[in-house]
């Protein structure tokens, strides 16, 4: 709070002056000393070699000039920042005082009771409810303050990494080794503070998606345009939506005595789960073999095998979860393109509301129906926006196609099969009762799919076709990782 942020732009003022000094020296350079090999006076291989040498050392120089501006420019931005995150700072800090906070220098929040009167102190003293009302208070001032403490650490870190950055030497065939860097300017991020944040996505990918919508637009579309594929892959596009199971299903697991009959039906589901490859319901086998061997495991749906052999379901997802939000995300994007300035590209992360959807028990979604039936549904992805040279910005989305359910049987419901039998859920059920099987999660995104939104035409998928039979003999199957 008390550090002297005028040295930054103490120590720019002496960036550009050395920048002066350098091109300076290049001028000088040039005319007395890199003109004698241009001249006609001297040929030959020794006016060759000194003729690269001395180019060489003059684009050094000017490399010098180039880098030494950017530093400069650099702790400008960085004071301007710096002063601006201070206040920042300072104002929470009073806010948090004229609400009845102590704050110390090291940012620890507590309740004033200084400031209480005889009875309000009594009241307070007496009051559990009120101590715990005003704990929690200070504990969201506490971190209102922590949030604006670790803005000005993520530009510190940004600053590092800038001027790291504008130092290195970027070109490896200039005949220099760690010379000055003749491609330095000034830092594509909005702020020093967003440099840091995208220097530093989280390893683990449950936190990657969170990470990715804290960043600006226009940081994610520079993002995008270095590294787009290792960030699809990483998991940038996975749903915020957090699924949980919308009943308990058949009950407690292995809460109760198995009997003879449930050894017949242990054997009725055993043939459900052969006949189904029999039949071709392969996903539908997979699933109650899963089923019966009781770990509880959660599964992957394959969501591109779904889409590939369901045209209807396709055009469900097209839509209602694309053609519905589809304007809004687009309007979205272009704000964001213009509050950026209409010159960088911008993305913006977006997810349709996940809806209880189900498949249809006829035609080509019967596999489906018997494999997941009802289940959440929704797309999630990112809008980019970029700029073109005929002033109409292009509009695209990336998406992935997610489904959610839980693997039970609902009792008071009857399945018919193809091979003519009809199975009563509830005695399905039971086998997760005796411990004979067991209910999961099961959980599936599909490959990404890319639509053009800049003229509002309706989206298409076309999925690859999965090239596989997918029974349950195939090893490859099901062997997925879960997300």
């Amino acid at each position: 709070m008390h550090t002297d942020l005028s040295k930054l732009s103490d120590a720019a003022d002496k960036w550009d002056a050395m920048a002066g000094d350098f091109e300076k020296l290049a001028t000088r350079y040039k005319q007395d000393v890199h003109k004698i090999s241009m001249g006609a006076g001297w040929v030959g291989l020794s006016a060759q070699a000194a003729s690269a040498r001395f180019d060489v050392t003059l684009k050094e120089y000017q490399g010098a000039q180039k880098e030494a501006k950017a530093v400069a420019s650099l702790l400008r931005e960085a004071h301007t920042e710096f002063q601006a995150l201070k206040k920042r700072v300072e104002a929470v800090r009073d806010d948090a005082v004229k609400a009845g906070m102590r704050v110390s220098d090291r940012g620890v929040v507590t309740f004033d009771l200084d400031r209480l009167g005889q009875g309000a102190r009594t009241a307070y003293v007496h009051d559990p409810g009120y101590q715990e009302s005003v704990r929690a208070t200070a504990q969201g001032w506490a971190d209102r303050i922590g949030d604006a403490v670790k803005a000005v650490s993520e530009a510190d870190e940004g600053l590092r990494l800038t001027l790291a950055a504008a130092v290195k030497d970027s070109d490896a065939t200039d005949g220099t080794i760690n010379g000055f860097n003749r491609d330095a300017g000034q830092d594509q991020y909005p702020t020093l503070a967003e440099a840091a944040k995208a220097a530093h996505m989280p390893k683990d990918r449950s936190k990657v998606a969170a990470w990715w919508r804290s960043l600006d637009p226009v940081t994610r579309g520079i993002l995008l345009q270095e590294k787009g594929d290792d960030l699809l892959k990483a998991g940038i596009m996975d749903p915020q939506y957090k699924w949980h199971a919308p009943d308990a299903g058949s009950g407690r697991f292995k809460s109760e005595k198995p009997t003879p009959h449930d050894l017949e039906l242990l054997a009725l589901a055993q043939s459900i789960a052969a006949g189904g490859d029999i039949v071709g319901e392969n996903a539908a086998s997979r699933n109650m073999e899963h089923y019966l061997k009781a770990t509880g495991e959660p599964l992957d749906i394959d969501v591109d095998r779904i889409l590939h052999n369901a045209p209807d379901y396709r055009t469900q997802v097209v839509s209602d979860d694309i053609a519905h939000n589809q304007a809004k995300w687009r309007n979205d994007a272009l704000d964001a393109f213009e509050k950026g300035g209409g010159r960088t590209p911008v993305a913006i992360p977006v997810e349709s509301r996940a809806e209880g959807r189900n498949f249809s028990e006829t035609g080509d979604e019967s596999e489906w129906f018997h494999a997941i039936g009802s289940h959440q549904r929704n797309v999630s992805g990112v809008v980019t926006v970029t700029p073109t040279t005929d002033g109409k910005p292009r509009v695209t989305l990336d998406y992935q196609v997610n489904l959610w359910d839980r693997y039970n049987w609902d009792a008071g419901k009857s399945t018919k099969f193809p091979m003519g039998l009809v199975v009563e859920d509830k005695d399905m059920g039971r086998l997760h009762k005796v411990g004979f099987a067991r209910e999961f999660d099961m959980r599936g995104s599909s490959s990404t799919y890319a639509h053009d939104l800049s003229n509002g035409s309706a989206a298409t998928i076309d999925p690859p076709d999965p090239g596989r039979t997918g029974s349950r003999g195939d090893v490859s199957r099901g062997d997925e990782e879960n997300r």
